[in-house]
């Protein structure tokens, strides 16, 4: 669709569209939710019964270390080729076989006896799990035009967040079985839930839908409304397609730009997830479970943000790497607050610093979702994320030698607080090429749902 043919489209086509986005926030947007949720306790349960898998498989805390970071090798090795298939077979089919087959893995991890069989499944895990999250960011571009897709992203970031408050409750109830029929607590972790993402994904197929043409909740009209202003962004972004093609953009300083950011953004995020608790423990005159309350907390004012901030990142998108270098410095004097005064201090320090944190993600993702030429949006996100997500491999270690060395973990928050320092005050001082010419017709969609 071209830009004149932009002008010719119908009357009522933003209401059509604000109608097909709200079907769709309703119908999709809570199934994803859900995989999200359950992709992260996945991912996190081997944490929380890594004393006992030790114990049982005979693995000692070098190998346990290193089998846990297997997992995110297998996970950037086969990103970038789960996303490709995504585009090729379709979001429902694609989305629904990874969560089928990381429960699988999830369960097999249960029948682990030996570190032989502990490094084959998580760098299985991570295969399996490969393409999930940067697919979930790809068919928002299949369905979100740009006005509607900081809403979707923050919905979807919120997710994630939630699952820190449902993982370790969910988790330590499970490991209470202990014995139960004869099999240990941390088997039971990996076979109920485990056994729960196959139902999940199962159910999945049979909501998600690919594209706005395969919905029957749909009528003509929105498809029609829908179909047509997706082209008219997707003709936008790949004017420069014909310029470089498709492996050619791959290798555009833009593209690297996002990768180095989200690296950046990944170490943040890891570390929090890494030092949280041990901050929290400091307090004093707690048990296990207040503890676990408050170590919610943060993450709960993190979703709060997101959902505040979401239509921000919709009406300001010629602003997002501005707002996101905002973010960053925020994060950045959360982590430098907690290096100061009373572990009550610090831990409102922490609350600052997973506002920032999560809310850098709300304005991150819609950029490349937006900027990037259609031909290599999948690639493109995913090898964002692949990359980004080595962050949080190379962060815990960093991490882990510089509170070796010096004997606290204030030099680690030094070293992360000065790197988001310097990539949110160069975010700030970013030129960018103006944006594709659409911002009037996004700022009357986004008018048109905001009341």
């Amino acid at each position: 669709m071209t830009l004149q043919q932009s002008s010719d489209l119908a009357a009522d086509h933003n209401a059509h569209i604000a109608s097909a986005i709200a079907k769709f926030f309703r119908r999709i947007i809570p199934m994803l939710a859900v995989m999200l949720i359950v992709n992260q306790i996945d991912r996190a349960n081997i944490g929380f019964v890594k004393a006992e898998l030790q114990a049982d498989a005979g693995i000692s805390a070098a190998a346990f270390g290193f089998g846990a970071g297997l997992f995110f090798i297998g996970y950037a090795l086969f990103e970038v080729p789960s996303n490709v298939m995504l585009k090729k077979l379709g979001a429902r089919i694609w989305l629904t076989r990874i969560m089928i087959t990381w429960g699988i893995v999830v369960v097999m991890t249960g029948f682990v006896s030996t570190p032989l069989h502990f490094y084959v499944l998580r760098f299985l895990l991570g295969v399996a799990e490969a393409g999930f999250f940067p697919g979930v960011l790809f068919y928002f571009r299949q369905w979100v035009p740009n006005a509607w897709r900081g809403r979707a992203t923050a919905m979807v970031l919120s997710a994630t967040a939630s699952a820190f408050l449902f993982s370790g409750p969910l988790t330590g109830a499970i490991l209470m079985l202990h014995d139960v029929n004869g099999l240990a607590g941390w088997k039971w972790v990996m076979f109920l839930e485990g056994g729960g993402s196959i139902i999940i994904g199962l159910l999945a197929a049979f909501v998600l839908v690919s594209k706005p043409q395969d919905a029957k909740w749909l009528n003509a009209a929105e498809q029609q409304a829908l179909k047509q202003q997706l082209a008219l962004e997707e003709a936008a972004r790949d004017v420069q397609a014909k310029e470089y093609g498709r492996w050619g953009l791959l290798r555009d300083r833009n593209l690297l730009f996002y990768c180095l950011i989200f690296f950046t953004m990944t170490m943040t995020g890891y570390t929090l997830v890494f030092w949280l608790p041990q901050i929290i423990q400091r307090i004093q005159g707690y048990n296990s479970f207040e503890i676990g309350l408050l170590t919610a907390i943060p993450w709960l004012c993190a979703i709060v943000a997101l959902f505040v901030l979401g239509k921000t990142t919709d009406r300001y998108r010629d602003k997002l790497d501005k707002g996101l270098g905002i973010a960053m410095l925020i994060a950045a004097c959360g982590t430098f607050m907690a290096t100061l005064g009373s572990p009550w201090f610090g831990f409102f320090a922490m609350i600052v610093a997973c506002i920032g944190s999560k809310v850098s993600a709300a304005f991150f993702w819609p950029m490349p979702q937006s900027e990037l030429p259609a031909s290599i949006a999948a690639p493109g996100i995913a090898l964002i994320n692949s990359i980004g997500n080595l962050g949080g491999f190379f962060a815990p270690t960093v991490f882990g030698y510089l509170e070796l060395h010096t004997g606290s973990t204030t030099g680690g928050l030094y070293a992360l607080t000065s790197v988001s320092v310097i990539t949110g005050v160069g975010l700030l001082l970013r030129r960018k090429p103006v944006p594709p010419a659409f911002g009037h017709k996004e700022r009357n969609h986004v008018r048109h749902t905001s009341h």
